[in-house]
């Protein structure tokens, strides 16, 4: 078997492969005599078919898939010893007179080739690095929630604007008849706020669900319906009262600090206002690192140039799926693809640049201290060491989580090396300033 390549240009190559007789024969003469043994063919006793039927019938599918099983081998090996560095994968040239009889079979395929380039952290333009700070009001607004999630409920008699009502909702023709409990404060419309301020249970209100709430997200859990079926839903809906209840907030004492933060671990409000600070500025933080990483990426795709094999990417794409797609589909396809294709040449290349790997051990600890932060969120603050190692043990036997953690890992390791190497102007803001001006 000889292997050769012909560069067409930077971005295209033909790599042919000539395979003569000696390379498939014995293997093909061994799988035919194997089939000879195993033959039930009417006439023929088992194992005395001759050996020219067997040929006739079986030799050319024999031939065709040895010599297949032949190339992808030796291909993929040339490709290896090689260091192609090779986009999607070689694609079969088409040859017309091609002719399974010969001896010698000679085979073409297209290489399409990751381009020379360099990649630039010093981008042109600084990227915006945001640290969010909570402000004085967002530290009251938390310290208010907790103490109304925390107090007491009183029940009253009739509505009043901060009360906390339960009831049902009821529309027959939208089939809502729903148990649920709704905050007059967190009600947007004031004919909703005036109809049912003053109110007793086993009142009925008549409320439109347009503008109803402050937050949308709150319609669809007080209706017990679908966010899809909540959205520009502008009906009449009938609510019963059932109860009626104040909230009077907890008192910011010290039983209350031990239940949100373990015991001794905070011990005044001022503490407590600290701790809100500081646990909101580590969320936001997680926020303000993916807006940095999109940003970046964004740049680096912008100003990192390099040309494609497109056209090739193009016939690729046209004929690896399941189903083939036609030249203006594959086109579409590609257009939609090329930047993540970028992105991920420029990322494989600053990741071998800068000789970022993810070692198992400390895989193994970015799981641990994921399973730790989820853990939190459940309210079990501090697990024992043998308790995260047992569950970080089921983790890592999951390749699927491994590959998903591996990710994370590298996206981190990426994200603390643009911290370090990429061009930033660090700002500070507060979270509604960093939502409206990332987001608008």
């Amino acid at each position: 078997m000889n292997i050769t390549k012909e560069q067409i240009d930077d971005l295209n190559a033909v790599v042919k492969v000539a395979i003569s007789k000696e390379d498939y024969q014995d293997k093909v003469e061994k799988i035919l005599k194997d089939y000879r043994k195993q033959a039930n063919i009417p006439g023929f006793r088992k194992g005395q078919v001759p050996m020219g039927l067997i040929k006739k019938q079986y030799g050319k599918a024999v031939l065709v898939d040895e010599v297949n099983k032949l190339l992808q081998d030796n291909l993929n090996k040339y490709l290896t010893e090689e260091k192609l560095d090779v986009l999607g994968n070689p694609l079969p040239k088409q040859q017309d007179d091609f002719d399974w009889d010969k001896d010698n079979l000679d085979f073409e395929f297209e290489l399409g080739l990751a381009p020379s380039f360099d990649v630039n952290l010093k981008t042109k333009k600084a990227v915006t690095q945001y640290k969010i700070v909570a402000d004085k009001k967002m530290i009251e607004e938390q310290v208010e929630r907790i103490q109304k999630q925390y107090g007491k409920l009183i029940s009253k008699t009739e509505v009043g604007n901060k009360d906390e009502i339960t009831g049902f909702f009821a529309n027959e023709e939208e089939e809502i008849d729903h148990k649920t409990t709704i905050e007059v404060d967190k009600i947007k419309s004031k004919k909703a706020v005036d109809a049912l301020v003053g109110k007793k249970v086993g009142d009925t209100v008549t409320l439109n669900t347009k503008g109803l709430f402050k937050e949308d997200y709150l319609l669809p859990s007080a209706l017990g319906i679908a966010k899809d079926k909540a959205d520009g839903l502008k009906i009449d809906v009938i609510f019963t009262i059932e109860e009626i209840n104040e909230r009077e907030p907890a008192v910011l004492e010290q039983e209350l600090f031990d239940k949100l933060f373990g015991e001794g671990n905070v011990s005044s409000e001022k503490e407590l206002k600290d701790k809100i600070k500081e646990d909101s500025e580590k969320q936001f933080e997680q926020q303000s690192d993916q807006k940095l990483l999109n940003d970046i990426t964004e740049k680096l795709i912008d100003e990192t140039k390099f040309e494609l094999p497109s056209e090739f990417l193009k016939k690729w794409i046209q004929i690896s799926g399941e189903n083939p797609l036609t030249e203006d589909e594959a086109k579409e396809e590609f257009e939609k693809s090329e930047k993540g294709l970028r992105y991920q040449l420029i990322e494989g290349k600053i990741i071998q640049e800068n000789e970022l790997q993810v070692q198992f051990d400390e895989l193994k600890e970015f799981a641990k201290g994921f399973i730790k932060s989820q853990m939190a969120q459940y309210g079990h603050i501090d697990p024992k060491e043998e308790e995260l190692e047992n569950v970080a043990a089921r983790v890592m036997s999951n390749q699927d989580e491994v590959k998903r953690l591996s990710e994370q890992l590298m996206s981190q390791k990426l994200l603390d090396l643009y911290k370090e190497k990429a061009n930033l102007k660090v700002k500070e803001v507060s979270y509604d300033d960093f939502i409206k001006e990332a987001y608008s």
